[in-house]
């Protein structure tokens, strides 16, 4: 019998690395316009600030399975709790533009880290009956941290407009980014002490020849029958592997029999990130800014963004081991790509303005340097932008083009927020917590570790590029363009879930592993029962 309550405590205090790696990836959404203006960053340097986290998280998803394999998964974990800390003091304390991205670059490998280790754990520890749920805790930690980032953003800067006493004396006004970024080191520090409280992987434990050790915590998760049974399986895979390779290595992974689960882990991993998800988290409030609602109104619909993909992981999670991992990533991926094509027309079909009334309610400097461009009409944001640059300058629109977009644009803004919202719902309800699963799911014991650090590693780098190259494409390809884009990856993602991705719900990793290893590509699409 399963120790439910055992398991889950477990599960949580490891996927807190979950919520520290949505909380440093997406705080950075509320700094990024004020470190433009700070530090008169270009939309690639702005970029580069955003995504040099994600570099150095894709790096340390590469070495983080195989080190997890030889020094242990909990190791690890206790190494990326204190590079969160380290990285969250450096970022809030960072004098130049140089310092803080090499701080964020150092949260970055303990992003990589837990974000890798954290799911394997939990599918090594959790019964097959719950390993859907159990994993799927890691990406609502993840979402938890996302949405508490947003919201203690909107927080700093409405504490930077108060008159309080206490508000004033820490200054939330002129070290707004510098709080936001700092907020981390807490979580990180509780993190840290919290991992003593679990114990090491019962299959990494098997895998180095402490059985006996392994088995004590097998019994604890899933009762002395099950746990027996699953050490002889463990110990009948691990034989297995040994016959075929002395270790895990890149041969092995590229290996004629893995190629199937490769493929969908490859495919799988680059469609998560391509439909343009951290473009969404990271630059929330720049995105909303687009639509003409202004800056506090930008961080407050953030929030709803966070809200909405917290309340659908739930669903996910309660739905996983229910429905199976195939019907939510279908349903999920159709819904990402028609909120992109809704998210494209919306701005599409925006216009803008500077009539008279618009250019007084801007600065007086602004106005006079607009005056040239009254009454004239703009149906692109790139020839908006491209007219107002000329007109004032560059540093005049980057510290006042959230106002003067207010002021000139015309487009149905609860649009453009029912998009977004639907976009990070469906991602949310499926490819979002399915991925994590599957990726835990479809590797054989003796390349899991490696496995998921490769497939990891493409995911983050997808990630870092969608990142990095957001600004740029807001820039130079235009709103809509950019999001249409994303809806067409969708799309493509979609058609190749239906084709090729197998269920796995309910089966133990073993069992998976001999099932996967026997199909042929072509009938891969066939469902498991």
């Amino acid at each position: 019998m399963a120790n439910k309550m055992y398991v889950a405590r477990t599960a949580l205090i490891v996927a807190l690395g979950g919520f520290l790696m949505g909380f440093d990836a997406s705080v950075i959404s509320g700094v990024v316009k004020f470190i433009e203006i700070e530090f008169s960053l270009s939309s690639l340097e702005l970029g580069w600030a955003v995504s040099s986290l994600t570099l150095t998280a894709t790096l340390a998803m590469m070495l983080s399975g195989p080190l997890s394999d030889k020094v242990g998964r909990r190791t690890v974990l206790y190494g990326a709790a204190v590079l969160y800390a380290i990285s969250a003091i450096g970022s809030a304390l960072a004098p130049s533009y140089t310092f803080l991205v090499v701080a964020r670059m150092i949260g970055g490998i303990g992003v990589g880290a837990s974000l890798i280790i954290a799911p394997m754990y939990i599918a090594e520890i959790a019964p097959p009956a719950m390993r859907g749920q159990m994993v799927s805790f890691n990406q609502l930690n993840i979402v938890i941290g996302i949405s508490v980032a947003f919201f203690t953003n909107y927080l700093i800067l409405r504490l930077g407009q108060s008159d309080a006493a206490w508000a004033q004396s820490l200054m939330f006004e002129t070290y707004n980014w510098r709080w936001m970024l700092g907020l981390e080191t807490m979580p990180a520090v509780l993190y840290f002490f919290c991992l003593f409280a679990v114990p090491e992987s019962p299959r990494w434990l098997v895998m180095k020849g402490r059985s006996s050790a392994g088995l004590v915590v097998m019994e604890k998760a899933s009762g002395k029958e099950a746990a027996q049974r699953d050490l002889k399986a463990v110990l009948a895979s691990l034989r297995a592997d040994a016959k075929k390779s002395d270790n895990a290595n890149f041969k092995a992974l590229f290996a004629p029999a893995l190629r199937l689960v490769l493929i969908i882990g490859i495919v799988i991993a680059i469609v998560q990130q391509i439909t343009g998800i951290n473009a969404v988290f990271f630059y929330a409030p720049m995105i909303f800014e687009q639509s003409g609602i202004g800056t506090d109104a930008s961080f407050m619909q953030a929030i709803l963004v966070g809200m909405v993909n917290l309340a659908f992981t739930v669903v996910a999670i309660l739905l996983i081991d229910r429905l199976g991992r195939k019907p939510l990533l279908v349903t999920g991926l159709a819904g990402v790509a028609i909120s992109m094509a809704v998210l494209a027309f919306g701005f599409w079909s925006a216009t803008y303005m500077l009539d008279p009334g618009a250019l007084s309610a801007l600065p007086e400097e602004v106005a006079t340097a607009l005056m040239p461009l009254a009454g004239e009409m703009f149906t692109s944001d790139l020839a908006f932008k491209e007219a107002i640059t000329g007109a004032a300058g560059v540093e005049l629109v980057k510290q006042f083009q959230s106002e003067i977009i207010s002021a000139a644009i015309e487009m149905n803004s609860l649009l453009i927020l029912f998009s977004i919202l639907a976009f990070v719902a469906s991602f949310a309800v499926s490819v979002g917590p399915v991925m994590w699963v599957l990726f835990s799911e479809l590797f054989p014991n003796r390349v899991r570790g490696l496995a998921i650090s490769f497939v990891g590693l493409i995911n983050s780098a997808v990630s870092w590029a969608v990142q990095q190259f957001f600004p740029w494409e807001l820039a130079n390809l235009g709103s809509a363009p950019t999001f249409l884009l994303y809806g067409m990856f969708a799309l493509l993602g979609l058609l190749f879930v239906i084709r090729w991705v197998p269920e796995t719900k309910g089966q133990s990793l073993e069992a998976l592993e001999t099932m996967l290893m026997r199909r042929k590509p072509e009938s891969s699409n066939q469902r498991q029962p």
